[in-house]
């Protein structure tokens, strides 16, 4: 991992009550800690600072912004750690990608495995990997770029950077997939705009969003 700087700036609360935290991850941040005292820095720790009963449930990508959701009690924490696993939660993507992706609307289902001699970077295997299925959908388009939303059906580790890369289309500013003129951004171009899910307490609907910052 490259050198650590995160971003210093404050808690960006979207929803709390008594068993939710939902908060807008800034770019740069690991979402739990790294190993080492210089990757202790994160959304995890910076969020029990604040609420000190939050409890983990998902991660993003530390160069990826947007939604994340915290349980507050062992409760909160299992009934929507199950929403996950069982693929009941629904997450939706916004991200700006290299060239111009056709056809407008698709998926991609192309299993995904740990690229061992190049961690943590990952890879389409068709031997070892497992399943994972990323649908997209083209905003719009112009200057080389096109502008997605992508709703991964699955959650496997850098599922939207290696989906989108294998398209021949990668997210703009990706330091581990894109190259040349791709990457030369200020920063990745993902971000997680809209979390669906069942509220542990009662089972409704919620939805949580936050608008991307570019």
């Amino acid at each position: 991992m490259s050198d650590y700087h995160p971003p210093d700036t404050p808690l960006d609360i979207l929803h709390a009550d008594h068993e939710l935290l939902v908060v807008n991850k800034p770019a740069g941040l690991l979402s739990v800690p790294g190993k080492g005292a210089d990757l202790a820095d994160c959304l995890l720790v910076r969020v029990q600072e604040a609420f000190p009963t939050a409890l983990l449930v998902h991660r993003l990508d530390r160069d990826t912004s947007g939604v994340m959701v915290f349980g507050l009690s062992p409760h909160a924490q299992r009934h929507l750690g199950l929403q996950f696993e069982k693929r009941q939660a629904k997450k939706t993507y916004v991200a700006r990608v290299f060239g111009a992706l056709s056809p407008k609307v698709g998926t991609v289902d192309l299993p995904i495995a740990v690229d061992w001699p190049n961690r943590p970077l990952q890879k389409v295997c068709f031997d070892t990997g497992r399943g994972a299925v990323t649908e997209w959908r083209v905003l719009r388009q112009g200057d080389g770029e096109s502008r997605v939303r992508l709703m991964p059906r699955t959650g496997r580790s850098h599922q939207l950077r290696v989906h989108m890369l294998s398209l021949g289309h990668p997210i703009l500013g990706d330091p581990l997939y894109a190259t040349g003129k791709a990457r030369d951004y200020p920063r990745l171009m993902l971000h997680s705009e809209e979390l669906r899910l069942r509220h542990p307490d009662g089972g409704a609907g919620v939805r949580f969003r936050a608008k991307a910052p570019f």
